[in-house]
């Protein structure tokens, strides 16, 4: 048998802090600490706790090269096959279970081209099952004093420099009409429940902000698409999930949207209803699971990475990606009269189960979401121009 390091791991140092009432009661503060190493390894679900015995003989495998397990110390057998159940080490050629599914999904990350530490972020910061408003709510902070009152006085909301002559004043605009979508750009966080949106209008937002517009063909299977975003590379590696609440002609549902054909496709229906699952996937925004139609944004790494290989960039212009279709969301619904939303406080491991993403493969960067805006301020928003309101 032959074994090798798994492709990219990184080990944290934790302390775990516990009551110590025996310590207490002869004299101490009441506390025990106690180090720990979490090794984090993209390619498997939770990070996994090492002893100084796992620790030591990991830093002692490569990565590339592999070797044979019998070379190791009599000793440290049972610690190298702790290693291989827990994935961190894999095998050459495992028969089955779950040291194969291990195998598998690292050399899946080998072939994905990742940077190592960008592999590590994704990976370690997908949530599930979370309720993004429970811990802010419980510490106080959820209202905008309450961030006063709990966190101090914020960073100024503008950085001053100076020191070399006066400031330059520069002449305002009158505005135009591009000037005014602007200013009625808000975030939306009261949809209105009863009203459906048109399957035109549906149309009409994907055909502006995910839609290609035209194409390049550099060779037979080489295409590079236009659309009403930039893209890193041209490479347009972010794609429209949807999932359809209240949208005429449309069943509800889960669908993907070919931005080629411009057309969307049916998606196995979920085993809960649409808004138990919105909720779920919001991680509790409920002023958000209302909406009409909610988008997953969700990256193809490989279409990115093809051309920016274990590149320390290629992540940030994938999340860019995200920023700019965004933007181009929040005007094209803004110009139609609706309201939108994006946000990245989401379950990403709830969305991949629910659409069928491998995260290695195709991963979430935020979800966003538009429709009518309610006619009443339920929850609040912020529109200091007072544009919208």
């Amino acid at each position: 048998m032959r074994v090798r390091r798994c492709a990219v791991v990184y080990l944290e140092p934790r302390e775990q802090v516990e009551f110590d009432l025996e310590g207490l009661l002869s004299g101490g503060n009441g506390v025990r600490r106690t180090a720990e190493w979490a090794a984090h390894a993209p390619h498997l679900a939770q990070p996994v706790v090492l002893d100084e015995g796992q620790r030591d003989l990991l830093g002692t495998l490569s990565p590339e090269a592999w070797a044979d397990a019998t070379a190791f110390a009599s000793g440290q057998g049972s610690v190298l096959e702790s290693l291989l159940d827990a994935g961190l080490a894999v095998m050459e050629a495992p028969d089955g279970g779950s040291r194969a599914v291990h195998a598998q999904r690292d050399a899946q990350l080998r072939a994905g081209h990742w940077w190592a530490p960008a592999a590590m972020l994704h990976g370690a910061a997908r949530w599930q099952g979370r309720d993004a408003l429970a811990a802010p709510e419980a510490a106080g902070l959820a209202p905008a004093d309450g961030l006063r009152r709990e966190l101090g006085v914020p960073p100024p909301a503008v950085a001053r420099r100076g020191g070399h002559g006066p400031q330059l004043p520069l002449p305002r605009s009158e505005g135009t009409e591009f000037d005014a979508l602007l200013l009625r750009r808000a975030t939306c966080r009261n949809f209105d429940q009863e009203r459906a949106l048109p399957r035109e209008l549906l149309a009409r937002m994907l055909e502006r902000v995910f839609a290609a517009h035209g194409s390049w063909q550099a060779d037979d299977d080489t295409v590079f698409l236009k659309k009403g975003s930039p893209s890193g590379g041209s490479l347009h590696p972010t794609g429209a999930y949807l999932l359809v609440q209240r949208v005429e002609g449309v069943p509800p549902g889960l669908y993907h949207y070919h931005p080629v054909d411009h057309a969307l496709q049916p998606l196995p229906a979920p085993g809960e209803a649409l808004d138990a699952l919105a909720m779920r996937l919001l991680a509790g925004q409920h002023w958000f699971a209302d909406a009409p139609v909610l988008v997953v944004m969700a990256t193809r790494f490989a279409r990115c990475f093809w051309k920016y290989r274990q590149h320390p960039k290629a992540y940030r212009a994938v999340i860019m990606d995200a920023g700019h279709l965004s933007q181009t969301l929040y005007l094209a619904a803004t110009d139609l009269g609706l309201g939108a939303f994006v946000t990245c406080a989401v379950n990403e491991i709830d969305i991949e189960q629910a659409f069928g993403l491998d995260p290695l493969e195709e991963g979430v960067v935020a979800v966003s979401g538009f429709g009518w805006r309610a006619g009443q301020m339920r929850n609040a928003e912020f529109d200091p121009v007072g544009r919208v309101w």
